[in-house]
């Protein structure tokens, strides 16, 4: 993977392309995990949020210009730490001390899917990639910095937010077990919006 500091200060938008999936998966990964180490959907919320904040001030600093859509980032930036922290709360509800281990596998599974869809563009199908919450971060905070694709990141922002509720639902309702597929019907509702947006 090119060095993506580098690429920031002589491709600007097109290189938050590059950089949009690592600050996802970073957000993902502080948010899950460490809700599912402390059992507390504010810590990981809190931490996914500082995380992508900071990867982005530092991509600024290096560079990047300035989203040209600000509330499109800051939306993707809070839903998308609260979806990732709700699964992390649920896995440490459902699962106990080793609520972690699953959100590890979780984020594991998903950076190996997005970081190769990003190294080799057309590696896996589409329609894989959208049922990832972490490509629907990573949609979001590109068309953010680029200003496009309106119809993209509003299918992302709106995937993230009703996964984000449906787990908070789940997690409220525990150790009861319909709640599921509400929470699974969502994920697929949620994972064709995003799928069939322009």
């Amino acid at each position: 993977m090119p060095d993506l500091l580098m690429l920031a200060g002589r491709l600007a938008p097109e290189a938050f392309a590059l950089a949009a999936p690592v600050i996802a998966l970073a957000m993902m990964g502080a948010g899950m995990i460490a809700a599912a180490v402390s059992g507390r959907l504010r810590t990981g919320v809190l931490l996914a949020g500082a995380g992508g904040s900071g990867l982005i001030v530092l991509g600024v600093a290096a560079g990047m210009p300035l989203p040209a859509r600000p509330l499109w980032a800051v939306l993707a930036i809070i839903l998308a730490g609260v979806s990732f922290a709700a699964r992390g709360a649920l896995f440490a509800r459902s699962a106990g001390r080793k609520g972690w281990l699953i959100a590890a596998g979780v984020v594991a599974g998903e950076a190996t899917m997005l970081l190769t869809a990003t190294a080799m563009p057309g590696a896996l199908p589409g329609w894989l990639l959208a049922l990832l919450p972490a490509q629907w971060a990573s949609l979001a905070l590109a068309a953010a910095f680029s200003g496009t694709r309106a119809a993209a990141v509003i299918a992302a922002i709106l995937a993230l937010g009703s996964t984000a509720a449906a787990t908070l639902l789940v997690r409220h309702l525990w150790p009861r077990r319909w709640p599921y597929a509400v929470m699974f019907t969502t994920w697929l509702a949620a994972s064709a919006l995003v799928w069939h947006a322009p």
